[in-house]
């Protein structure tokens, strides 16, 4: 019954998340209601609270299920955004993943199930 989920995730500087979501993460900027912000890529949305305590992104994050994951490592790994512990490979679990932190300290594992290793 479960279709879709939304991350809302602590932002601390407007502009500085909007740069980085649009120009690093490959998102489209939709929306600022007063520092709430919204962007989305390929039918998935991040929320950003406005938030002033930099610890809170030390503990949030998510999951972002891709296809093609290969071709979004590469992209990302370009821009020398991928988490120094969190390059590609095959998890016990049997999705392949990496991880990517972005400016404000909110990690994303993007994963992509494995047909063949599920």
């Amino acid at each position: 019954m479960f279709k879709i989920s939304t991350p809302v995730l602590p932002s601390f500087n407007e502009a500085e998340t909007i740069k980085f979501y649009t120009e690093k993460l490959g998102f489209t900027y939709r929306t600022n209601h007063q520092g709430y912000l919204i962007f989305n890529r390929d039918g998935i949305n991040i929320h950003l609270w406005p938030c002033a305590d930099p610890a809170e992104a030390k503990n949030a994050g998510c999951y972002i299920y891709v296809t093609d994951i290969d071709e979004i490592y590469t992209e990302y790994k370009a821009l020398s955004l991928i988490h120094p512990n969190g390059d590609l490979r095959l998890m016990p679990w049997g999705i392949k993943q990496f991880a990517v932190v972005d400016n404000n300290g909110n990690i994303f594992y993007l994963a992509e199930y494995r047909a063949n290793d599920v």
